[in-house]
């Protein structure tokens, strides 16, 4: 392997490990100060070969170039990774900017955990007959703090929660897990599609992947159905 490749891989593999983009732009700028460093090492050692080469058999210049032009192919690879890196940082702050403008906005989400936001929860669930359709909640830590049975029509059907347990104490905000269920023959249960509301009370960059806050609750864009005011 040549001077010039082994210098460029002790560069190039500076640059790789990186999970966000400031990271990245200190790592790619590491990687130019160390590929700098080597390049030198390059001349010094190409200098001495070229003042003890044999007369009767001079050195290839083919080769010292095609060296010097390894060199600057990773220079520039370099250079190209630290402007892809500056153009994500400033396409994910305008994401960013643009999603604030949902905040103060109802949220439609595909999700299994509903917001309790000021001791206000609500659903939306989807039956295909007329008949009672069970609600269960269950808190963070897996315990269950309300099982209702509602009348249910055939079609999309609403339901608003009040924040308060089986025993009418009121629960704290935060997120809770729901279940939608229709009885069926044999009294086993099958489950209804739905979704769940909330409030938008942030966003937030997680590790480049822009969330949603409703109250102590996140959710990613990707759940949301609709938007309203």
């Amino acid at each position: 392997m040549s001077i010039a490749a082994v210098a460029a891989q002790q560069s190039a593999a500076q640059s790789t490990g990186t999970t966000t983009a400031s990271t990245s732009s200190t790592t790619g700028n590491n990687a130019l100060a160390s590929l700098s460093s080597n390049f030198q090492d390059f001349l010094g050692m190409l200098m001495t070969q070229l003042q003890n080469q044999d007369p009767t058999s001079p050195m290839d210049t083919d080769q010292f170039t095609n060296e010097l032009v390894e060199f600057s192919g990773v220079e520039q690879q370099i250079n190209t990774n630290s402007a892809l890196t500056q153009l994500i940082s400033l396409t994910q702050s305008g994401q960013l900017m643009q999603s604030s403008s949902m905040v103060g906005h109802t949220v439609e989400l595909n999700s299994t955990q509903m917001p309790l936001q000021n001791s206000s929860g609500s659903l939306t669930f989807t039956a295909a007959t007329a008949g009672p359709a069970e609600i269960t909640l269950t808190n963070s830590a897996g315990a269950q703090v309300l099982d209702t049975s509602v009348n249910a029509s055939s079609g999309s059907n609403s339901w608003t929660w009040n924040g308060q347990d089986a025993q009418g104490n009121t629960l704290p905000d935060g997120p809770y897990t729901v279940t939608v269920t229709a009885a069926g023959s044999g009294g086993t249960g099958a489950s209804l599609p739905f979704t769940v509301s909330g409030t938008v009370t942030g966003v937030v960059n997680n590790n480049g992947t822009l969330d949603l806050q409703l109250g102590s609750q996140t959710a990613a864009f990707s759940t949301v159905q609709s938007v309203s005011n």
